[in-house]
């Protein structure tokens, strides 16, 4: 069976480096996608039988982007791979539909298994995550309700980067005052009070690598 391949990464080296890993007679790397927009549409143009997903991507990142794949074509399978291995992060990606997630510090042949094993059906997460750590975050997001836009997690994670209000209205080409609100409604939702403390939530959950 040969497995088409679609890969989601925002840095062109990494890209690179996982399609002459990945080529081989079974898996084909049908195309490639920047950020979740892209993602989506590639996904949508090309139907891969397997998404590989980086999560910290600027504009909308895997977590959505992973979502809204599977809302629309249920059948694609997504695998996660990322730099973060936080627990809580994991639960993110299992609870917008993804079926495995590995770390970048995977070897070939370890990727490449979790890639087969993805599409056969199984779920795969990545040797050293504690699958009951993983599974009591979901049960504590599913308990608190906490769920921020895809804008909220956009602004949130370019304040985490150290932007500014006006090099975030720029970026995501929105009002400096749309960018305040947002801000206050994170700030509101998270129960954080500065910008110090919502970079340090948004680094501990993994959304900037």
């Amino acid at each position: 069976m040969t497995i088409r391949l679609l890969i989601v990464e925002d840095q062109q080296l990494i890209r690179q480096g996982l399609t002459a890993l990945l080529a081989n007679v079974d898996i084909v790397i049908v195309g490639e996608a920047i950020d979740g927009r892209e993602a989506i549409a590639k996904t949508q143009e090309l139907s891969p039988d397997l998404v590989l997903m980086d999560l910290s991507m600027p504009g909308l990142d895997g977590i959505e982007a992973t979502r809204r794949i599977k809302q629309t074509s249920p059948h694609i399978k997504v695998l996660v791979l990322s730099g973060a291995s936080f627990e809580n992060r994991v639960a993110e990606a299992f609870a917008a539909g993804a079926e495995g997630y590995a770390i970048k510090q995977l070897g070939q042949d370890e990727l490449k298994a979790a890639i087969h094993a993805v599409v056969s059906g199984k779920r795969y997460l990545s040797p050293g995550i504690d699958p009951e750590l993983v599974r009591e975050c979901i049960e504590a997001e599913t308990s608190i309700g906490i769920k921020l836009t895809e804008r909220e997690r956009e602004v949130l994670q370019l304040i985490a980067k150290g932007f500014k209000n006006r090099e975030i209205s720029d970026t995501l080409k929105i009002a400096v005052k749309t960018v305040e609100t947002h801000r206050t409604k994170i700030m509101q939702k998270l129960d954080l009070h500065n910008s110090a403390e919502l970079a340090t939530y948004a680094i501990r959950r993994g959304m900037i690598e």
